[in-house]
């Protein structure tokens, strides 16, 4: 066959799945339905749908939401999809295939059959109720399992995966999104083991098993044993360990589908997968191989990114080019089980005399490591557990400088990710697609996007896995503030609003889900951008608990179980202290609570005192006695209202002008969770002496002898702002009103994560135009704002509190699967000062090498406690 040729000829595609759609795509858009009909023949009763996100199918309304592309693609002349279609034969010297019943010839044929769920020899793996995670119909049948045995059985179904790679944890998070107490069992000594090393690995765990779902590293499967029933009941491992079992699912790897090449005498890979070379050819000219089917340069390429690169080879050949496969890059960045996880470049520092930076948390489940050069100049590789912010940013500066402190890079508080500017052009951006920073450039100054919609539909950047659309965005932005054009504050890509445009979208229109809201005012499914926006935006309107029904999935980690997430993977409990005036009874019961449950408490800034080491599970006990002692949730955990810290003032002090212990405590409990695009700090103080440090936060009150003096703006943090000054000399009637209205402006119109500070600096006309909305009613809304702050202190509940009196919310706090009072025997606590704290690497370090230190493990620490 003459890849040159113009006259139009005939090219099938066996296989209908993201490979193949991209090669589709790519020819439709270079014009080759002039010169080929284009046939493509899929397996499923599906278009080809993003199998990616295929978890995400518990969540969407229709499946069809996962389909890719334009489906009008399939409806342009010249090219044709079938469905149901399976390729059974091919015959070479005639040049067809066979399917549904018929023959169909071929100029050029590609093979792009894609992989099969592997399911190892292991005894009784094909009993009813076990099932592999592979297809739309393999999750749909799963889940239909799982709703009917918990219905039948009346309790929790209890399913175990074998596998702890990306799929295994995939599948785990579709038996947790079930309701499924979920097991992984791995035969490697640690999770995700082709992906990240053994402390990444660990890290990844600890995380994973604070969310209840139990890992079971280096165990081999030897049998999957039937109930009564004759459906799945126990599972069988080879160091003689059982565990009961409702469902299993295999997610073992997969393997190249090349059963239909080998039938058809070509030559295929020892291990698997169709032979073919630069040029993605086949033992025979005229078969082309793409994807997870194709063995190139001696391997299987396992990641959509390559099948997409191997994809535009084929076209160009097609169309008389001459481009070849030259590898690709195999990066990867995914949320597992809510748990971001990415890996780049070397990762594993193969080089020879390579360098690794790391920094690590392995009790937080937090673990970075960048493999540099030998001479620490240039990045190599990385690796990201727990955190993987920086990803976008670090993975097209492959073979480039990170500058003089690659640490920086790690540390929490260190240094940025690089302006859109800082990118060479020849830094690659999409991996999927294989797009450029400069090519992402043009867009902006030769194609004349002026949106990251734009830029994503003329370049295909991040339209593939996502995992770039950040990065996308900021090189837009950046380019587009180059050429002096206006940049688009759209909240995400799946909503063209701000966040305070969706604020009064939800408000008005009386909006109360995210899936009402991005049905009627947005695109796709969402992203952790816009979910926990909305959630926030809900929660300042009232629209329900925090946990009801599909709010919960939409928050951040600390939200989605009221309480803050700590070092060693326990949490810390705050109860709500207002203004800091306690009782000693109230004392005592917080004590008490302490010493039963082995707890580390601290005072802390605001005047509270937290309670350190709570495990998931004892957070309801927790609660139920703090509650029962008249205490309610502090929000430390929220984008809410923290303290309002107050000196004793004119109580006790001789120097007090005014009652600021009485303020703040009527302000703190005026906003209690006030939820908000941040988090917000109050402080009263009792004269001009300060004591309360009101000028350091967002609202600060100081008393004067004619009433009180107002202050709004201020922060500590990173880049700490004193509070400017607002109002003076206010009775307490007017300030109380200036502040309901500074806060609820502040809540209706501020950007995502936008403290108080940046916010009023923004604002136009600053800080006197405020003073205007607030006290001249400039804008004609303070009717609104008075009335939403109503309707928020009227309606306030006290989270905890309904939590414990909903059965629902409370299964939520589950504690390890099957093990429900057994403890992580990795924690270890150092004695100190009368209490135990997490013992530090250093320690640990120690206490391996068999010194002497006073480390008392989780149990140890808990059996005190009980004592």
């Amino acid at each position: 066959m003459s890849e040159a040729a113009t006259e139009k000829q005939k090219l099938v595609v066996v296989g209908a799945g993201m490979v193949a759609q991209r090669l589709v795509e790519a020819l439709d858009a270079r014009g080759a339905t002039e010169t080929w009909d284009i046939e493509v023949f899929g397996e499923e009763s599906r278009p080809p749908y993003d199998r990616v996100a295929l978890t995400s199918f518990f969540t969407v309304k229709d499946p069809s939401e996962l389909h890719l592309g334009d489906p009008d693609l399939w409806h342009r002349p010249g090219i044709r999809l079938h469905r149901n279609a399976e390729v059974t034969g091919i015959d070479r010297d005639a040049k067809t295939i066979f399917a549904i019943n018929r023959t169909v010839g071929y100029d050029a044929l590609v093979m792009a059959t894609g992989s099969y769920a592997f399911v190892p020899p292991v005894k009784g793996s094909d009993l009813p109720g076990s099932f592999v995670y592979r297809t739309v119909d393999d999750v749909a049948e799963l889940r239909a399992w799982v709703l009917d045995r918990g219905e039948k059985l009346g309790r929790q179904v209890r399913g175990v995966v074998i596998g702890g790679g990306l799929l295994g944890l995939e599948a785990a998070g579709a038996l947790t999104e079930l309701g499924a107490d979920t097991t992984v069992v791995e035969f490697a000594d640690w999770l995700m083991p082709l992906q990240v090393d053994r402390a990444g690995g660990e890290s990844l765990r600890r995380i994973i098993e604070q969310m209840g779902v139990k890992v079971m590293t280096s165990t081999a499967t030897t049998e999957v044993k039937a109930g009564r029933d004759g459906r799945v009941g126990q599972m069988r491992f080879s160091d003689g360990g059982k565990l009961p079992v409702d469902v299993v699912v295999f997610a073992t790897g997969v393997r190249p589908r090349d059963e239909l090449a080998r039938t058809a005498g070509l030559e295929v890979h020892e291990r698997g997968g169709v032979l073919a070379d630069e040029a993605c050819r086949t033992s025979d000219p005229d078969i082309y191989a793409i994807g997870e089917a194709a063995c190139i340069a001696g391997r299987v390429w396992g990641l959509v990114g390559p099948g997409y690169s191997m994809a535009e080879v084929v076209v160009d050949r097609l169309l008389g080019g001459e481009a070849t496969f030259e590898g690709a890059d195999l990066s990867t960045k995914l949320k597992l089980l809510g748990v971001d996880v990415a890996s780049f470049g070397d990762a594993f520092a193969a080089t020879d005399g390579s360098l690794e930076v790391v920094y690590a948390d392995p009790t937080a489940g937090v673990y970075k490591k960048l493999v540099m050069s030998d001479d620490a100049s240039t990045l190599l590789g990385g690796m990201l557990v727990g955190d993987a912010s920086a990803y976008a940013s670090l993975r097209p500066m492959v073979g480039g400088s990170l500058g003089s402190d690659p640490t920086a890079w790690l540390l929490p508080e260190g240094m940025e990710p690089p302006s859109g500017s800082a990118l060479p052009d020849e830094a690659n951006v999409c991996s999927c697609y294989n797009v450029t920073a400069g090519e992402i450039r043009g867009a902006v100054t030769e194609h004349s996007c002026t949106n990251v919609a734009e830029v994503k539909a003329c370049t295909k950047a991040g339209t593939g896995c996502g995992s770039c659309v950040n990065l996308v965005k900021k090189l837009t932005d950046t380019q587009l503030r180059e050429a002096g054009i206006e940049v688009s504050n759209a909240l995400c890509e799946h909503f063209n609003f701000t966040r305070a445009q969706l604020f009064d979208i939800v408000r008005v229109r009386g909006i109360s889900t995210f899936s009402e809201l991005i049905e009627n005012h947005g695109a796709g499914r969402g992203c952790d951008i816009c979910r926990p926006v909305a959630a926030s935006i809900l929660a300042s309107l009232g629209k329900g608990h925090v946990l009801d029904g599909e709010n919960a999935s939409l928050q951040d980690t600390n939200d989605h179980v009221m309480a803050n997430l700590q070092k060693d993977g326990t949490y810390s409990v705050v109860p709500r202290i207002p203004g800091g005036e306690v009782t000693p009874e109230g004392l005592i019961a917080i004590g008490e609570v302490a010493k039963d449950f082995g707890l580390y408490t601290k005072i802390t800034g605001g005047q509270r005192i937290d309670l350190f080491g709570a495990r998931i599970e004892q957070l309801p006990a927790v609660w139920k006695r703090l509650v029962d002692a008249g205490f309610e949730s502090g929000h430390a955990y929220g984008k809410s209202l923290r303290t309002v810290k107050s000196c004793v003032g004119s109580t006790w002090c001789r120097y007090g002008v005014q009652d600021s212990v009485g303020l703040a405590i009527m302000l703190e409990l005026r906003y209690r969770g006030l939820r908000s695009p941040h988090k917000l700090k109050l402080a009263v103080s009792g004269c001009a002496r300060e004591c309360a440090e009101a000028r350091g936060k967002d609202v600060g009150v100081i008393a004067t002898e004619n009433g009180w003096n107002l202050y709004v703006g201020g922060n500590g943090g990173f880049t700490p702002k004193h509070a400017q000054l607002f109002g003076e000399d206010l009775t307490t009637e007017e300030l109380v009103q200036a502040i309901d209205r500074y806060l609820m402006y502040y809540v209706f119109t501020a950007d995502r994560l936008q403290r108080t500070a940046p916010w009023q600096e923004a604002y136009e006309g600053g800080l006197e135009a405020l003073k205007k909305v607030v006290f001249e009613d400039s804008l004609g809304i303070v009717a609104d704002l008075d009335a939403a702050m109503a309707t928020h202190v009227g309606g306030y509940e006290d989270e905890w509190a309904a939590t414990l009196n909903d059965p629902e919310k409370l299964k939520k706090f589950a504690a390890f699967v099957n093990a429900p009072d057994e403890s992580d025997p990795d924690l270890l606590y150092i004695e100190e000062r009368g209490q135990l704290r997490p013992a530090r690497d250093e320690e640990r370090s120690v206490l391996i090498a068999g010194d002497s230190l006073p480390v008392r493990r989780m149990e140890e620490r808990m059996e005190g406690a009980r004592a």
